[in-house]
């Protein structure tokens, strides 16, 4: 029995030993684990307690022109952060009413962040405006306080917008050059790191840290901020006298590729794009000039002449019959030009943008020839250019097209390209022969000045000849000068260009019959071109869709600012040109109508098939000048017994702008008489009736509407 008790005895002993050991082994296992393995942790931990870090932005690089001006910059502003630790309970409410009322922000929020246990700092805030940092400075919030950021600033609002692009609030690139070049323009950001109490208040005389931010590089372009303004101002008077869907400009240096300018209407100011409009900010940030393809018309017989006349099928001395249309595989192909051209050498088809003279060229070269032209001239791949979002266009297959498609291309259609590749293209043309690398970006320079890339003008590959293109200047010289295109010509200047009128198709791919592409390339000076410039008008809907009526004058808008600017001074002797007044063609028939205006000394063109002249732009009784083109629209074959007047409506108490659009609703122009804000009277008077294109002289007064408003209300 004694026996029995000693064991037991012992085996409780063993057995506390082991167990002593076991919590002994235990207990320094977690010493080991929470000492050894989680000891980064632990003293992270520790000095996230005692140590506070703020962050400090870096700079963003500036975005430049060509000579230094600024386009995108970075400002400092102030940000709002909240120490939760540092707010006390009894203080919270006043601290989140006080907040949500300066910021704009709900409370909720507010009270959210300010009670956040996982942080030691929370953004509240950023960017806030300098008037909301000195409320906030102000009303001393306990665990409140502001620190330093930096917002991206656009200083000229809406200029070169898609271009330029925009940045989310954390200061990252989201569209455009922005986007395109984050990685050299974004900085690396800094901090600001003290000590602090259990609450985050720094402690006086502790220990602080500053790790400076590096500043972005910044991008230096080949844009000129002066001829970028030249074509933004003149694309804004685009939109409001055309009433286009969109208008794009191209200014390009066709010596060197430069991209001088590039304009995409409408717009908006980068500084506050709409973001809270999904649909509306995609369509309006899209960079139509080098993305958007469209079936460019007659601005195509630039690459057509100057291929035919490389490849030897064609010279100066060619001759073409027009009879209004050409017959190619079975199918009857029409001029634009309802009358015949008759017998015509190369100059003057070109001059008359003649479509059969330009279908026999291209059937003249052959399928293969003219295809080698076309992608030697950039069509059917992308440029290269320094942006997001080129398209490449669409060229068909070689083994799918046929003669018909053949002899479209050759005056502008069954191809689909992009303004920049017909820009660039027109560059070799009259350049000497040469494609450029079209660029967009001249410099990368670091924020200590040091350039760390540097791009020069570099040739793609040589397209026609020097001859050759001699000879295409001058074509286009001529057709500025007797031709299409002489709404574009400066008295003093030798300028040349080519027109251009598309057709546009539907989802279905059908014709839109009401929907046209207007356009018109500019070259100048044509001896020794320094700049193309090339505007393309969507869907213009003031009258007429010709790009002599809708482009030409805008482009001439241009180069009458650009080339005194560029130093450029006219070297063509010139007098004063005669004004004289446009005859009345209306109710006549086309052949009648053509013979007045020619017997005036005015130029004509045409739109319509056949019929009588329902409507004519000038309308009769205004002065132009002589030797101007006169557009008369012709009723079509199907609509003859159409009545082509309209009921003049009551612009009474209307404003300039809503009394334009409301008569050119109604196919009627605006004639303004006077000053001020309200119609006052009209002629000929509301209920009578007009031809289509008449022109109705309104007298404005100005009328105060303050009492009228405060009737209203």
């Amino acid at each position: 029995m004694v026996r029995t008790d000693v064991l037991q005895r012992k085996r409780i002993r063993t057995l506390l030993v082991l167990f002593s050991i076991g919590i002994l082994l235990l207990l320094i296992f977690r010493v080991g684990y929470w000492q050894i393995i989680k000891a980064d942790w632990l003293r992270q931990r520790a000095a996230d307690q005692w140590l506070l870090e703020i962050p400090a932005e870096a700079g963003r690089g500036d975005i430049l022109d060509r000579n230094g001006n600024i386009l995108a910059s970075s400002v400092s502003c102030d940000s709002v952060v909240l120490h939760p630790n540092a707010i006390d309970q009894e203080d919270l409410d006043t601290v989140v009413a006080k907040l949500s009322q300066i910021l704009g922000i709900d409370e909720e929020t507010v009270r959210r962040k300010a009670t956040s246990s996982n942080y030691s700092v929370v953004w509240l805030k950023r960017q806030i405006t300098a008037e909301q940092a000195q409320q906030i400075i102000d009303s001393s919030l306990p665990g409140v306080s502001l620190t330093e950021d930096k917002t991206r600033y656009y200083p000229m609002g809406n200029f070169l917008t898609q271009v330029l692009g925009f940045t989310s609030v954390d200061g990252e690139g989201l569209e455009g050059l922005e986007a395109r070049f984050n990685n050299y323009l974004k900085g690396i950001p800094g901090s600001v790191v003290f000590e602090t109490d259990r609450d985050g208040n720094e402690l006086p005389g502790s220990y602080e840290q500053f790790i400076s931010p590096v500043d972005g590089n910044n991008i230096q372009l080949t844009i000129d901020v002066t001829l970028q303004s030249y074509a933004e101002q003149a694309m804004e008077l685009c939109c409001a006298e055309q009433f286009v869907d969109r208008v794009m400009c191209i200014i390009m240096d066709p010596r060197t590729g430069e991209i001088l300018a590039m304009v995409n209407k409408p717009d908006f100011d980068n500084n506050n794009p709409p973001r809270n409009d999904i649909s509306l900010l995609t369509k309006l940030v899209r960079n139509g000039s080098i993305s958007d393809v469209y079936e460019p018309g007659s601005t195509f017989k630039v690459v057509t002449l100057a291929s035919a006349l490389d490849a030897g099928v064609v010279s100066i001395n060619s001759s073409f019959y027009c009879p209004s249309y050409k017959i190619v595989d079975g199918q009857k192909i029409k001029c634009w030009s309802v009358r015949s051209h008759g017998s015509q050498n190369l100059t003057q088809a070109a001059q008359n943008s003649c479509n059969p003279a330009f279908m026999t060229m291209a059937l003249d070269m052959g399928i293969d020839t003219f295809y080698d032209y076309i992608y030697d001239f950039g069509f059917g791949s992308v440029s290269g250019l320094q942006l997001y979002g080129e398209a490449s266009g669409i060229v068909t297959s070689q083994k799918y097209v046929k003669n018909v498609d053949i002899a479209r291309i050759g005056f502008g259609q069954s191809i689909a390209i992009t303004p920049l590749q017909l820009a660039n293209a027109v560059s070799a043309a009259v350049n000497g022969g040469n494609l450029m690398q079209p660029y967009i970006i001249k410099n990368i320079i670091s924020n200590d000045g040091e350039v760390i890339q540097s791009f020069e003008p570099a040739i793609i590959r040589n397209v026609i000849s020097e001859q050759t293109s001699q000879t295409v200047r001058d074509i286009l010289h001529a057709v500025v000068e007797n031709g299409s295109g002489r709404n574009a010509k400066i008295e003093g200047y030798a300028i040349g260009g080519k027109t251009g009128t598309a057709q546009k198709y539907g989802e279905n791919g059908a014709i839109l019959p009401d929907e046209h592409i207007s356009s018109f390339v500019g070259i100048a000076p044509i001896d020794n071109p320094r700049l193309v410039v090339l505007v393309v008008a969507d869907n213009p809907k003031a009258g007429s869709s010709y790009g002599s009526i809708v482009a030409a004058p805008y482009v001439k808008m241009i180069l009458e600012n650009a080339l005194p600017y560029l130093n450029i001074m006219p070297d063509i002797e010139t007098g004063d040109e005669e004004l004289a007044e446009v005859p009345d063609v209306r109710d006549m028939e086309a052949e009648e109508a053509i013979n007045r205006l020619e017997s005036n000394g005015f130029h004509y063109i045409i739109e319509g098939y056949s019929g009588r002249v329902v409507a004519q732009v000038p309308a009769p009784g205004v002065k132009i000048e002589k030797h101007s083109n006169v557009v008369i629209l012709l009723e079509n074959e199907d609509d003859q017994n159409q009545d082509m007047l309209v009921v003049v409506p009551d612009l009474y108490g209307l404003s300039a702008i809503e009394a334009n659009n409301l008569l050119v609703e109604n196919h009627l122009q605006l004639k303004i008489l006077g000053s001020g804000n309200t119609v006052v009277s009209q002629s000929p008077a509301a209920g009578e009736t007009a031809y289509f294109g008449d022109v109705i002289t309104v007298t404005f007064e100005y009328v105060d509407k303050t009492d009228e408003d405060d009737n209203n209300n």
